[in-house]
């Protein structure tokens, strides 16, 4: 099953804590899951400042800049696996070097015949 592992953190933080990842540790940490054959994709995310949030309301499309609300921590990356269940996902979502300083949601993937 396919799982998805948000990595929320405050951009304020997220490098400058004593507990912050670095980039070496986390492409260490995604290649260890690819070697694995459980990573389907991972990326990080450019600070919220580049968001654009676009919604259609009656049929009129409007767009703002950021992020839809306000939270002390922001969306900053993403892991999509593949993990037999929910409890395997949290396993790998605990090992992410971003979760010492901020959150990992898990949620399962459904899937859309498309």
């Amino acid at each position: 099953m396919k799982y998805l592992c948000l990595v929320y953190s405050d951009e304020s933080v997220l490098h400058d804590s004593p507990d912050s990842p670095h980039d070496e540790e986390c492409f260490a940490y995604a290649e260890s899951v690819r070697q694995s054959g459980r990573m389907l994709a991972a990326e990080a995310l450019q600070p919220v400042r580049s968001a654009t949030t676009v919604r259609m309301r009656g049929g009129q499309l409007a767009i703002t800049d950021g992020p839809f609300a306000e939270t002390k921590e922001q969306l900053a990356g993403f892991y999509l696996v593949e993990a037999r269940d929910l409890n395997e996902a949290i396993q790998l979502a605990g090992k992410i070097p971003a979760a010492r300083v901020g959150s990992v949601e898990v949620r399962p993937v459904r899937q859309l015949d498309v």
